[in-house]
């Protein structure tokens, strides 16, 4: 078969993105069609394109990894999507795959890990990197289940940090030169994340996550 496999690089770092794309340059059947910073931007350029693979950033400034994936998986059925991010957490993981995510990758990757996770989704399998295969492993082992630790866009980690300081919906405004709406938005947000009614439940249950 000669088909060419087009590829979607989703990452607002350029030099994770620079990279990714010097691992595919010369690899044969490959074809990067597209590079996007942000999930508005992807969502747009989705709009007129359907690559093979989407290699998606699980943290993006405008909007978590899991939630462009369910909207991606929403539109399209067929794009498959590896999820990409520094971190190894079991409920991230899980979150992406049950969401429609068809495999998984620590960004440290090697060059022939990703290759492999391209071959394997464009295969119809789904791809774990072994790190983050026995995360999920060990996950079930210690607890019989898995936890689901929201995922947190960067500026709803600098409120959730600013929320910790005691600080109120206009003085984080302030700080953040941001609009009160902006932040009244953000802060929405991370109670239905945190599935919290308050804003002391939602810093209580950030602080078992471990991320505060």
């Amino acid at each position: 078969m000669n088909k060419i496999t087009s590829i979607l690089i989703i990452d607002d770092h350029p030099l994770v993105a620079d990279g990714i794309s010097a691992m595919l340059r010369d690899a044969p059947k490959l074809q990067i069609i597209g590079s996007c910073k942000t999930a508005n931007e992807s969502l747009q350029f989705l709009n007129q394109h359907s690559p093979d693979v989407i290699l998606l950033d699980i943290s993006l400034p405008d909007k978590d990894g899991l939630q462009l994936c369910e909207l991606i998986r929403s539109k399209n059925n067929n794009s498959k999507i590896i999820g990409l991010t520094s971190t190894n957490e079991a409920g991230i993981i899980t979150g992406l795959l049950q969401r429609g995510g068809n495999g998984y990758l620590l960004k440290n990757m090697e060059r022939k890990d990703l290759l492999e996770a391209i071959a394997a989704v464009t295969a119809g399998k789904i791809y774990l990197s072994a790190a983050a295969n026995e995360k999920v492993l060990r996950q079930f082992q210690r607890v019989g289940t898995i936890d689901s630790k929201p995922v947190l866009t960067r500026r709803e980690k600098e409120i959730l940090l600013l929320l910790a300081e005691g600080l109120n919906g206009p003085e984080i405004a302030g700080k953040l030169f941001l609009s009160p709406l902006t932040v009244e938005t953000h802060r929405k947000n991370l109670l239905r994340k945190f599935n919290a009614h308050s804003v002391q439940s939602l810093l209580k249950t950030a602080r078992d996550f471990n991320l505060l």
